[in-house]
């Protein structure tokens, strides 16, 4: 289940306790039994043998399950298609994820990410889609706040976040970047025993329109699993109170290296700053935690104004293991804090994460890996399943 998150995406604020891709049962539920048993064998045998020609667009889909407290059970539907613009395998792989959920405590949402490259890569589309009806914890701003949260925060949300870039060189890239966020319908609701606090900006709600500037350089070919690349995006949005319920300004600086230690082992590094000024609400604060960056930490855990965060992780893809050449694993780690200002940046204040997972090579053509990651943190773990490596 690949489920990719923005910094304000709620559905991250579940750790999973465990997820399970029920095809087989869903598939043979359905229609005339016999075509359903052919079908699900050709399925699978697609999915675990891979005998497509190379350049051919692959789309994969199946049901999900899984449970959490603050949803009880959730059923969705995962998908993931990924091509090669006008079938050129020296393109660079192009992939379009979705993802649809409801849970026995009416909580529903829909998802859609995206990385797409045009021939030769002269246009780079970058983006994502969220509608989603969710709770979210309050844990407060800042790195202290309390260890339980403050109140629960029901809403539903629209993200839409898209990054239109030009090649003007090489592998830089120039463009517009847009960021569209309403919350809508806001109630916090007070934990139990929780102490008396002050509700934080924007917590009745709001719209938020932001346009800026990327400039990214990109050499990657595969975008889910690189082996040896670097990418590095320092991105300006401004949300205008003219056309916006809060004024304010965000900066984004995100760099990733990797590089291969030896044929099947790859080191990936990332560097990540969020640096906002201005009238910010409380959703479109610097978000630590999620599946990506500070694995194991609950999204929103600690929020601020600014965020700076690191990571590293070691992957073997595949493990020498004889029998099989379609399981990987890796081990990772990363420290993060927030902050109000830089005159307030305290490195005393640091927050760890630091587990490992599995690997199962899932398109050995396209280099495709399905990840399992554990992860602990000083106040708990996450567990997570996903289509991709973590970044």
């Amino acid at each position: 289940m690949r489920k990719l998150t923005s910094r304000f995406d709620v559905s991250d604020l579940m750790i999973r306790k465990f997820t399970s891709i029920l095809l087989l049962v869903f598939v043979s539920s359905l229609g005339n039994p016999i075509h359903s048993q052919s079908f699900v064998k050709k399925y699978i045998n697609t999915l675990v043998n891979d005998t497509s020609d190379i350049s051919k667009p692959q789309f994969l889909i199946y049901p999900t399950l899984a449970y959490a407290p603050e949803t009880s059970w959730e059923i969705g539907l995962s998908s993931l298609y990924v091509y090669y613009a006008k079938r050129d395998t020296s393109n660079r792989l192009s992939e379009i994820n979705g993802f649809t959920f409801i849970t026995l405590e009416n909580q529903y949402g829909l998802w859609f990410d995206h990385a797409i490259y045009s021939d030769q890569s002269k246009w780079f589309f970058l983006g994502r889609l969220r509608l989603q009806s969710f709770p979210l914890k309050y844990y407060g701003i800042g790195m202290d706040s309390p260890a339980d949260y403050l109140a629960l925060v029901d809403a539903n949300q629209i993200l839409i976040k898209e990054r239109v870039l030009r090649k003007i060189k090489n592998n830089l890239f120039f463009g517009l970047e847009v960021d569209f966020q309403r919350l809508a319908q806001a109630e916090f609701k007070r934990a139990p025993e929780s102490p008396v606090f002050e509700f934080p900006r924007g917590s009745e709600g709001s719209s938020n329109l932001g346009f800026g500037a990327g400039l990214v350089y990109d050499n990657r070919h595969n975008v889910l699993n690189v082996r040896n690349g670097f990418f590095s995006e320092l991105a300006y949005l401004r949300y205008s109170s003219a056309i916006s319920t809060f004024g304010f300004n965000s900066i984004i600086s995100d760099t990733r290296i990797y590089r291969p230690v030896s044929k099947n082992t790859v080191f990936a590094a990332q560097l990540l700053g969020q640096f906002n000024s201005g009238d910010v609400p409380f959703n479109q604060l610097a978000l630590m935690g999620g599946e990506s960056m500070m694995r194991g930490y609950y999204t929103g855990r600690f929020r601020d104004n600014n965020q700076l965060a690191t990571q590293a992780e070691l992957r073997f893809l595949p493990l020498p293991l004889g029998f099989s050449n379609r399981i990987g694993a890796a081990v990772f780690g990363g420290v993060a804090t927030v902050f109000p200002n830089f005159e307030n940046l305290n490195l005393n204040k640091i927050a760890w994460s630091a587990g490992g997972g599995l690997r199962f090579l899932l398109f050995p053509k396209k280099d495709i890996y399905t990840r399992i990651d554990y992860a602990l943190t000083r106040e708990g773990s996450g567990f997570y399943l996903f289509i991709g490596e973590a970044f």
